[in-house]
């Protein structure tokens, strides 16, 4: 994968995309770059008038691109069932789970989960199950969750998954990270052990530093003007831009023989470069764990994976 980039993208022309928090950032290069290949894609974004702002802009960038905005709030268990069963289409060949916060002041979602737990993992993870039955009916198809080299900030606790004891904006941050690769080892496990050979696979990236408004969302909700100025300012320096940060996801995405349970990010210190192979905490292998996070998974969010019982 030495050098690979957007030019790599294989021809998808009669794919259908969904990309989670597509209006701008990371998610707006992703589905601009799948779009560009031919699929149709579905820019799922929380707020109408932001994900139409995105389509139009698409668009205008490339002329004749299939796309179309679609109403997602991850943090709205109702809502997320709405957009999964709303989708007109039978077949679905790459769900990005991309949307995501970022070090946020203690908040809960409308289910009352705690907000990063909440929209990070348990809303992707609702999507998919949700979305499971089309998935495994597209030859091929691929769930991409997108994760961060932070995720070793925070190992996930079951005990305390909505961090009621004790919560640390940035352990919480990774812990909400590090159960979107735990959600991904168990998923890629599961569809593995199934015996009718369904040719799904369950992957991870994660974009490095790149340079979105994730990083000053956190502080800028509280009125901290000076972490706001610092953290804008390190992105500006340090971070690479979207376009760069969005090679990995889109390379877990669209590259061939990207293994199942793969964790994919930039070449150099994870932190910048061209798609490669990238390190993770041991606890995102852990079966039991694994096991753990997904039954009280699917008992916080009312969505059971029927299709993959183990």
């Amino acid at each position: 994968m030495t050098g690979w980039n957007t030019g790599d993208i294989p021809a998808l022309d009669g794919r259908v995309a969904v990309v989670t928090g597509a209006n701008g950032g990371l998610g707006y290069v992703i589905a601009r770059e799948l779009a560009r290949k031919g699929a149709h894609v579905v820019l799922a974004c929380r707020s109408e008038a932001r994900g139409s702002a995105a389509v139009e802009r698409l668009v205008e960038e490339v002329p004749g691109a299939a796309v179309e905005p679609g109403r997602l709030d991850l943090g709205d268990l109702a809502g997320i069932r709405e957009f999964a069963y709303g989708l007109p289409y039978e077949r679905l060949d790459l769900l990005v789970n991309n949307a995501g916060v970022m070090a946020l002041p203690h908040g809960t979602t409308a289910d009352g989960f705690e907000t990063q737990f909440g929209v990070n993992h348990l809303g992707h993870f609702a999507l998919t199950g949700l979305l499971l039955p089309t998935l495994l009916a597209t030859p091929g198809a691929r769930v991409v969750t997108v994760s961060s080299f932070l995720h070793a900030l925070g190992k996930v606790d079951p005990r305390d998954l909505n961090s009621v004891r004790r919560y640390g904006r940035w352990t919480a941050y990774g812990r909400s990270k590090s159960a979107n690769l735990l959600f991904t080892h168990e998923l890629a496990r599961r569809l593995a052990a199934r015996d009718d050979a369904w040719d799904v696979r369950a992957v991870a990236a994660h974009p490095g530093y790149a340079r979105t408004g994730l990083m000053t969302a956190g502080p800028r909700a509280e009125g901290r003007r000076l972490a706001t100025g610092l953290m804008g300012l390190a992105s500006r320096v340090v971070a690479q831009p979207a376009e760069a940060g969005a090679l990995p996801v889109l390379y877990a995405a669209t590259a061939p023989g990207v293994p199942s349970d793969s964790f994919t990010g930039p070449s150099f210190a994870m932190w910048r470069g061209a798609p490669a192979p990238s390190r993770r905490a041991p606890w995102t292998l852990d079966d039991a764990m694994g096991e753990r996070l997904w039954a009280a998974s699917e008992r916080l969010t009312g969505v059971t994976y029927e299709a993959l019982r183990t």
